[in-house]
């Protein structure tokens, strides 16, 4: 019963062209994957300083491993609260300007724990439609009503809020979205903050390090509590939130993917502090990665193709799922992994090319990918433009 379920499922998704079946990495080199043996120019990655394969990131990782235990083999509510871990947390805090900050094993686990604690059937939630796939998962565990407003549009939050706002009402959104790459508009979201009184929790994945002062993020002055990742411009794994000290404490108490999961290391907390010194004098990087990010995105414009996104993070519009799949397929086949965002990530017949800049490429890379894409187009028919 079960199996011929599955396989039905399967199969439409594979005659819909929305299959997953993401190629096999051998192993990374800079800026490079191997696949079957052949090194390709990797657009795909968000490792947007290049941190993530630095060696001396890496000696400094494989030395606190080697001084503490590979594994914390408790829960944080057990025997994981180790003192490294608090003080790592509170740099975090300080750093980033909050009260206090929590780690959590993933990114996917803090917009759950974080959601799924804090609001219940009482509340209302009011979120952009364009926020992660974890963020409207704890929506939905938390049993509050939600209701989205269009794409980074503050005259339609507005309107949610004039309707909404009367009794506990949050907002979410991100700072830097993570499939369109466009920005919030800080000044007018923290108006209606201001006038509305809402409590605002900003998704900073995508630019916490590589964005805003020292890469300390976009949206301090407007958001009560902001969520990270390790596993993007930090080079790292693992997540974090900031937040005001007594709501960390109510995490501790209300937050299951918190109670109930193994604790990050020792070892993590202190190669996380590592990172912090890191980035704060890495404006090289940050500067390198805004340089490539506008070539890249300037250079396609002017090759006819249309493109959003503000900064390391650039959406090419393509149009149908399978013709998104051909162009991806195409490109690997010369020499450039960037895979196609389709339904459900996108909205239906709205596939693009999700296409991520690091402090790794160079303008010879630019040039390869426009010169190659604006080549699939051409050998592979009429584009969806």
């Amino acid at each position: 019963m079960f199996a011929e379920r599955f396989k039905r499922k399967l199969t439409a998704r594979r005659e819909e062209n929305l299959l997953r079946d993401p190629p096999v990495i051998e192993t990374r080199a800079g800026k490079h994957v191997y696949i079957d043996g052949r090194r390709v120019l990797n657009f795909s990655s968000n490792d947007y300083l290049g941190l993530g394969v630095s060696r001396a990131l890496g000696n400094r990782v494989a030395e606190n491993f080697r001084r503490y235990h590979s594994s914390a083999s408790s829960s944080r509510l057990v025997s994981a609260n180790y003192s490294l871990i608090r003080r790592a947390e509170k740099e975090y805090a300080r750093y980033f300007g909050y009260e206090d900050a929590l780690f959590f094993p993933s990114g996917y686990q803090a917009n759950i724990g974080v959601l799924s604690a804090f609001f219940d059937k009482k509340d209302t939630i009011i979120f952009d439609k364009h926020i992660h796939a974890s963020s409207v998962k704890g929506m939905a565990l938390s049993g509050a009503a939600f209701r989205g407003y269009r794409h980074n549009s503050m005259a339609h939050l507005e309107k949610r809020l004039r309707i909404h706002a009367q009794g506990p009402t949050a907002v979410l959104t991100e700072s830097l979205f993570s499939m369109d790459g466009d920005m919030l508009h800080i000044e007018a979201f923290g108006k209606l903050r201001r006038q509305y009184h809402f409590v605002s929790i900003v998704d900073e994945a995508h630019a916490f390090g590589a964005l805003g002062d020292k890469g300390r993020g976009l949206a301090r002055d407007v958001a009560d509590i902001a969520v990270g990742t390790f596993g993007k411009a930090l080079g790292f794994f693992g997540a974090f939130v900031l937040l005001p000290e007594q709501l960390k404490e109510y995490l501790f108490n209300f937050s299951s993917p918190l109670i109930y999961s193994t604790s990050l290391p020792e070892a993590h907390a202190a190669s996380a502090m590592d990172i912090l010194e890191i980035i704060h004098d890495r404006d090289d990087l940050r500067m390198n990665l805004r340089e490539v990010s506008h070539l890249m995105k300037e250079s396609l414009i002017r090759r006819g193709f249309r493109v959003t996104g503000d900064r390391h993070i650039l959406a090419v519009e393509i149009g149908r799922e399978d013709r998104a799949v051909a162009v991806a397929k195409h490109l690997l086949g010369k020499g450039v992994l960037v895979l196609p965002a389709r339904f459900p990530t996108v909205p239906l017949n709205r596939a693009l090319l999700r296409v991520s800049m690091t402090a790794l490429h160079t303008e010879a890379d630019i040039g390869f990918f426009v010169n190659t894409l604006a080549e699939v187009f051409h050998d592979t028919g009429p584009a969806d433009r």
